[in-house]
């Protein structure tokens, strides 16, 4: 009997594209439902970015801050269609869902600190980080994240503008 259902599983899943055999199935369904993706295996090559010179000085990045990460990221790719990668690790624990809601622009959804409130914060696209975080400084802004290289290609930083208004920086 054992072989049938599998055989009729089998068969079920190639009927609708799928070409998973019917016993992973359940292991990814699984994951899936509690809104986690397979990471990248061990000894994988580091992730890195490319900068985009075009689109220096644009708003590239919103970090949305949020009491329930893995709702947001639910909610957000059904209503908004945005597509996500994989988890990756946050610089200071805990998982950053990467999202694109276009190919020039994008985000991560990161879970609060017990300081923090949920929201969203932005960031632009610079050519130089530490270059535009000096400048930020030397003309009134206050240093609230010296640069700090989080992957290959890109380093962030962030700053709070004269009237309170926090920007993040992000370039090589």
């Amino acid at each position: 009997m054992a072989k049938k259902s599998k055989r009729l599983a089998k068969k079920s899943a190639s009927k609708s594209g799928n070409k998973r055999s019917a016993r992973k199935a359940p292991a990814r369904s699984a994951r899936k439902a509690a809104g986690r993706s397979t990471r990248k295996a061990a000894g994988s090559s580091p992730r890195k970015h490319t900068p985009t010179p075009g689109l220096y000085g644009w708003i590239t990045h919103t970090e949305l801050v949020s009491a329930d990460p893995l709702a947001t990221k639910a909610w957000a790719a059904k209503v908004l269609g945005w597509k996500f990668q994989p988890p990756m690790p946050a610089h200071d624990g805990g998982d950053y869902h990467l999202f694109a809601y276009s190919d020039k622009g994008g985000g991560g959804i990161r879970e609060i600190k017990p300081f923090e409130t949920p929201g969203s914060n932005f960031t632009v696209h610079v050519s130089d980080c530490q270059e535009a975080f000096d400048k930020a400084v030397r003309e009134g802004a206050e240093a609230m994240m010296p640069p700090t290289r989080i992957m290959e290609g890109v380093t962030i930083a962030m700053v709070r503008a004269p009237g309170g208004v926090p920007v993040g920086l992000a370039g090589p």
